[in-house]
């Protein structure tokens, strides 16, 4: 892939191996063919469109009616690895990988990674399918989060589904220019959210080993911490030598986020604190790391559906 950030192109073919060579510059290289052969001397026509929003490359591909296949021979000559959608604008295309195959029409769109084979079928005379993609290490998901969705159809009309079609269909209609800032945190932001469709809608892979044990280990480290108010995800991150994100994604993996639950192990031990003994409350939530009483008294009447002085007047020890 030739584009770098800010970078855009355009480009045109009449003849098959014109295009493969433009299909190699903007993505990876492929082995095409055509429906009917005769076409690639005749009435062959195919155009790309390519522009970058940081790490993000944004295509616009239109061609005749085509197969395109990464061979695993291809796959492994490649160095750099890549997580792509496809989102059909025109006409209608199968793609398949890793065992399953899917049928795209206009507005649906799947994933698939360059790292391994995959194959298009591409139908519609001419057909459009709009290529979005990103280096593979630059997205948070793991080889078996990816995996599990690959050559998936996301029907846009479908719960989270649709707001990533939109958006995805929204960045080709409208092209926005952004300062280099912006298109970074654009293409981070777009590459969450496909992120988490894909954890959304795979299968929930078996917890790993290693992963079981850093999540044991950082659940020691909070609960020795409870009492600092300033704990919080980037100290929990940096001392297990981690990323925010990743480490958001462990917690999300069990269904709730750090500082929830955070919150939760800190009212425990004040729930405790207030019922074994007659210190008073403000000394308590202090005690665990809530700086704001009345922010405490909030937080601890949706846990447990009474205040806290309510509380203790039920349950402390007569």
């Amino acid at each position: 892939m030739v584009l770098v950030g800010g970078g855009s192109s355009t480009g045109s073919a009449r003849r098959l191996p014109v295009w493969r060579d433009l299909i190699r510059e903007n993505f990876v290289a492929l082995d095409i063919g055509l429906d009917n052969p005769a076409d690639a001397h005749g009435r062959f026509a195919g155009s790309v469109r390519s522009r970058t929003h940081g790490e993000l490359q944004v295509s616009e591909v239109s061609s005749i009616n085509q197969g395109a296949r990464r061979t695993p021979l291809l796959a492994r000559r490649d160095r750099t690895s890549y997580l792509q959608v496809g989102l059909v604008g025109a006409g209608e295309a199968a793609l398949g990988q890793d065992g399953r195959e899917c049928l795209l029409r206009a507005g649906e769109f799947a994933i698939y990674e360059t790292d391994r084979p995959f194959h298009w079928g591409l139908r519609g005379e001419p057909w459009q399918l709009a290529v979005f993609t990103w280096p593979r290490a630059s997205v948070m998901l793991s080889p078996a989060e990816s995996g599990a969705v690959t050559a998936t159809r996301f029907d846009p009309a479908d719960g989270l589904s649709r707001v990533v079609g939109h958006l995805l269909a929204d960045l080709v209609a409208t092209r926005p220019a952004l300062r280099p800032a912006a298109e970074a945190r654009l293409s981070h932001q777009v590459a969450e959210l496909v992120a988490t469709l894909a954890i959304e809608h795979g299968a929930e892979p078996p917890a790993d080993p290693a992963t079981t044990d850093l999540l044991h280990r950082i659940d020691a480290y909070i609960l020795a911490r409870l009492a600092d108010p300033a704990l919080g995800p980037a100290d929990i991150a940096s001392a297990h030598f981690i990323s925010t994100r990743q480490l958001h994604r462990l917690f999300a993996r069990r269904g709730h986020g750090v500082a929830q639950w955070i919150r939760e192990r800190r009212l425990e031990r004040c729930r405790d604190a207030l019922r074994a003994g007659r210190d008073p409350i403000t000394e308590v939530c202090a005690r665990w790391g809530f700086t704001d009483p009345a922010g405490f008294s909030r937080a601890f009447r949706a846990a447990y559906r009474c205040s806290p002085s309510e509380y203790r007047r039920r349950f402390r020890p007569g």
